[in-house]
């Protein structure tokens, strides 16, 4: 008997009913929070870097499902790798075999890391920063992780362990018993490294949470320290790296940096299939798969599957062939240097940074008395609810999706797919200025917005 299934129908059906769903099933606060901010909107189809609505309105997604959708959505190349694997019907996870696409997937990474030597693959960016930890452990023999202040390095325990935000750990104890450090101060990572029990440092060459960015030097010091005292340099490049920076992977803005293990995930993807990759040397993974007996000793049942190898190679292939890295540099240096320009405009905008197409837009203390009393206002309601008055107007009025960078942060975060051009930064350029300027008129819906966001901070207390 053949079971027939329409996904086609059952969307036709059903799919009105999306935020119902949610709410019976799911996080039923997600829908709250996305009605509360006017953010549930019903997208119909997405291609590249933007989505469409049913009324056939386009939006410019300056967000790229954070950081997934680095080649913008549906690529055409990555695409067809997918259906071609498919329609291969591969003897896939036979879990007692060798199929040729994680070896040549490996390759292909391993080519972008000529200091690394093999790779694990898993699901997820969480997974490969799990894998990096317990290989340093292991393979140092040490327990101890170092981790940076504000870092944000996945949600499963162990990453929750090295993740600097106490709000995401919160009710979660007890964790591993892992050290922050603030980012940037080596005398600190020299205190906790003299104890001897050291593993590793994880790091971000630049954090999600802020986008803030290692010092200059930082990471080639950390990491001489670190071998010094027998301890391991853990890159986590899973937003930063292909590409995101202007560089396959961010460490390499520092000359002589060589990390032994590194975490790569979110764009490998293609934006279809989850995957994690953590990249180390070959005497770590020699270490931790030290004989016949330890073969499985760390594994993932959907690891290496065809697939996500399959979408992994279209990947890496496409950054080559269309120049994907390079148009990030450039393209991320024609957006920061204009939105950079517009600081000594606007007294609310206090600083732009980052690298390549990884921007933070952050947002400051205004000089004049009219704007500082409604600054202050919002700031003693919840500090970042000026960063959430800028994100709706930039999606309500100019439909133009971005991000507020964490909790508590006045900066909003842009980490568009990699394929935009000039035409998607004079879009959100004209969009953010004409918000700024609604925004330091002192009134307007900007500020009675504002208001509303106040009041729900306070109900939430």
């Amino acid at each position: 008997m053949t079971t027939e299934f329409d996904l086609g129908a059952l969307l036709a059906e059903r799919g009105a009913e999306r935020y119902e769903l949610h709410t019976r099933h799911l996080n039923h606060q997600l829908p709250r929070m996305l009605r509360t901010i006017g953010f549930d909107k019903v997208y119909e189809r997405a291609e590249g870097a933007y989505f469409w609505d049913a009324d056939g309105n386009d939006y410019l997604d300056m967000l790229a499902g954070f950081g997934v959708m680095g080649l913008g959505r549906h690529h055409p190349v990555v695409r067809k790798a997918l259906h071609d694997v498919l329609d291969a019907s591969l003897a896939d996870l036979t879990r007692f075999d060798c199929q040729p696409l994680p070896g040549l997937l490996a390759e292909r990474l391993l080519s972008y890391s000529p200091h690394l030597d093999r790779v694990f693959f898993g699901n997820s960016g969480t997974e490969a920063v799990e894998g990096a930890l317990k290989f340093a452990r292991y393979a140092t023999g040490k327990p101890r992780i170092l981790y940076c202040e504000h870092a944000f390095h996945g949600l499963t325990t162990g990453s929750l362990s090295v993740n600097g935000e106490d709000g995401f750990r919160d009710g979660f104890a007890p964790l591993l018993p892992d050290t922050a450090v603030p980012l940037g101060d080596l005398d600190a990572l020299e205190r906790e490294v003299r104890k001897g029990d050291v593993a590793a440092l994880i790091v971000e060459p630049v954090q999600g949470k802020g986008v803030y960015e290692a010092p200059p030097g930082y990471l080639r010091a950390a990491q001489e320290l670190l071998h010094r005292h027998k301890a391991l340099l853990i890159a986590d490049e899973v937003q930063t790296g292909l590409g995101r920076t202007g560089r396959f992977y961010a460490y390499q803005h520092e000359d002589g940096v060589e990390p032994d293990l590194v975490c790569v995930a979110k764009a490998l993807s293609g934006g279809y299939v989850p995957v994690g990759a953590t990249v180390g040397k070959d005497w770590i993974f020699k270490k931790v798969y030290s004989s016949m007996d330890r073969v499985l000793v760390h594994s993932a049942s959907f690891g290496s599957n065809a697939q996500a190898m399959a979408a992994g190679l279209a990947v890496l292939s496409v950054l080559e062939s269309d120049e994907v890295v390079a148009n990030a540099a450039a393209t991320g240096e024609s957006l920061r240097s204009r939105l950079a320009a517009l600081v000594d405009k606007y007294e609310l905008l206090a600083e732009v940074r980052g690298r390549g197409l990884m921007i933070g837009i952050e947002f400051g203390r205004p000089r004049s008395l009219k704007l500082r009393s409604r600054w202050t206002m919002l700031q003693a309601a919840r500090k970042g609810l000026f960063a959430q008055m800028v994100v709706v107007p930039l999606l309500q009025r100019h439909r133009i999706l971005t991000q507020v960078s964490g909790d508590h942060l006045e900066v909003i975060k842009l980490i568009p797919p990699l394929i935009i051009g000039e035409r998607e930064v004079d879009r959100f350029v004209d969009a953010f200025t004409a918000v700024m300027d609604d925004a330091h008129e002192g009134g307007g819906l900007l500020w009675d917005f504002g208001k509303t966001l106040v009041r729900q901070a306070m109900a939430g207390r």
